[in-house]
């Protein structure tokens, strides 16, 4: 898709699903063939060169929208990677659109956060076990009550992967918001949020951090039969209003990356032991 002009496209729909006449997703640019089953999803374009950089392989990127997508190998694993952009109204269009590409997708959101929590700092890593759905994005497709949980598979191997990289890890709930300012309860100038008590009482609900995208792909991936996770580096104390500095920042990206790397490796591990069975056991080893 990259380089196509954007009057040759001609769009069709089958099933509701929009793609152009050369077969490929209408957002991502993409089409069959061309996405892994483990599939890492970022917000910032520049985080997919900082992924590239880790794999062993790694093929063409496709640049279509906000959407930045590399495919390749990690250790021997296929592993695609892609940008999405923020929010949770484009993690919707990436995840109906890349489950038209690819059968039995696994996502694994690696992203930024604000801690909610005083012993939670930055630098630290938040592997998310559920989310707060402060988003309405997937209330189009489920009920108010219907819960954004992450597959415990993927939970397990990001554990797993953030402890063997000795990294600082917490296991906990994940609030998710539509925006970044009135949504998050931030202050500014001009415009004043509705709840502006929004952080304590989440820190109340011992909510562990704070983004944009997560209780969606979890309640999306839960829908479908996919498995999905979330890892987020954490660059801002919410409590204490404090932010990460720029040299902080480029490393916590690079081992939030690498988190999610390994997880992959250790998940492909997992199905290869579990053969034909529904579940892995920690019986049968990673």
């Amino acid at each position: 898709m990259v380089g196509m002009d954007v009057k040759s496209y001609k769009t069709f729909h089958s099933a509701e699903i929009v793609k152009t006449a050369e077969g490929r997703q209408y957002h991502i640019g993409l089409a069959p063939g061309e996405v892994a089953p483990f599939i890492l999803l970022c917000g910032d374009p520049a985080r997919v060169k900082k992924a590239a950089s880790l794999m062993d392989e790694v093929g063409k990127e496709t640049s279509h929208r906000e959407y930045v997508t590399v495919t390749g190998k990690y250790k021997g694993v296929p592993v695609s990677v892609m940008a999405t952009g923020m929010g949770p109204d484009n993690t919707e269009i990436a995840l109906v659109e890349l489950s038209q590409v690819v059968e039995k997708p696994t996502f694994i959101r690696i992203g930024t956060s604000g801690a909610l929590q005083e012993h939670i700092k930055i630098g630290d890593f938040v592997i998310s076990s559920g989310g707060v759905r402060m988003e309405n994005t997937s209330t189009y497709f489920v009920c108010e009550g219907y819960p954004a949980v992450a597959h415990h598979e993927v939970v397990l191997a990001l554990l797993e992967s953030a402890s063997n990289l000795k990294l600082n890890t917490y296991v906990g709930l994940t609030a998710t918001a539509s925006g970044f300012y009135g949504a998050q309860g931030r202050k500014t100038p001009f415009f004043k949020p509705r709840y502006p008590n929004l952080t304590s009482e989440l820190e109340t609900m011992n909510v562990s951090n704070f983004e944009m995208e997560s209780s969606t792909l979890f309640t999306m991936s839960t829908l479908a039969g996919f498995r999905s996770g979330t890892v987020c580096a954490i660059i801002a104390e919410r409590t204490a209003n404090k932010f990460i500095d720029k040299d902080t920042l480029a490393r916590v990206e690079v081992e939030c990356l690498q988190v999610g790397f390994d997880a992959v490796t250790i998940l492909a591990k997992m199905d290869k032991l579990r053969g034909k069975e529904t579940h892995w056991l920690p019986s049968m080893g990673i």
